[in-house]
């Protein structure tokens, strides 16, 4: 049976047509990087900001609805993800309530998470979105945001079928690399035909440059939390070639 998902209504003018022929098969999820859930609403819904989302959940579970699914809400920006260049036109967009780096970065509370499962569950229904459709702004913008961040639950959420994550049988291989900036090598190609399987925009140049770093800095946020460095360690990279295989 699934969760009835309660709402507040406060329609942001910030939204327009989807103009594209494909289904939505994604929900990109953000944090707000705001001071006060009041400021991130106030700023959703102001015109002149000219950025949105569908929904904002608050750290105490409260859900806000902004913008209609069936719109194109604005929330991702300049962003790539597996082909898509707009990515606004393909995605739903969630907004959680958190500070952010920038005013105090923290975790994200029990309610919070709870609201948001059953949201994503009547989501992912109602737009048969794959479990692979589940991401984070820093994964479709790693050169410009690190949101929703490095403390929020991606492996809750891929245990209730949002998003990949290893299985758990992963071991990092014994025969991976430690590749770091300015390495050029065959190896640096694997990796980034990886990263580009994943869905990260990046060419298998071979050269371990600044691109690739700030992507791999992206990966380890979304699935190695414990070593945000933009260095390719062996576990990074057996990690790497691993989602890859599953997405």
């Amino acid at each position: 049976m699934t969760d009835v998902v309660t709402m507040l209504e406060r329609a942001s003018p910030n939204f327009d047509e989807r103009r594209c022929r494909k289904p939505v098969d994604m929900v990109v999820l953000h944090y707000t990087g705001m001071q006060t859930a009041a400021a991130a609403l106030d700023r959703l819904t102001d015109a002149e900001a000219k950025v949105s989302a569908h929904y904002v959940v608050d750290e105490d579970g409260t859900i806000t609805r902004l913008v209609a699914e069936e719109a194109r809400a604005w929330h991702a920006g300049v962003a790539f993800w597996r082909g898509i260049r707009d990515v606004n036109a393909r995605s739903i967009g969630i907004e959680l309530v958190n500070p952010g780096h920038e005013f105090g970065y923290r975790p994200f509370p029990e309610a919070q998470i709870a609201a948001l499962l059953p949201l994503l569950q009547q989501i992912k229904t109602r737009h048969s979105i794959p479990a692979a459709g589940f991401i984070g702004h820093s994964d479709v913008a790693p050169q410009r945001k690190e949101d929703p961040g490095e403390l929020f639950p991606w492996a809750r959420l891929a245990q209730a079928g949002f998003g990949l994550w290893p299985s758990p049988e992963f071991r990092p291989s014994p025969h991976a690399p430690e590749l770091r900036p300015g390495m050029k090598s065959g190896a640096v190609v694997d990796l980034q035909v990886a990263l580009d399987r994943i869905g990260y925009g990046i060419e298998g140049s071979g050269i371990y440059d600044p691109l690739t770093e700030t992507v791999v800095r992206a990966f380890q946020r979304h699935w190695r939390p414990a070593r945000i460095d933009g260095i390719a360690d062996p576990e990074t990279t057996s990690l790497i070639h691993h989602i890859a295989q599953r997405a």
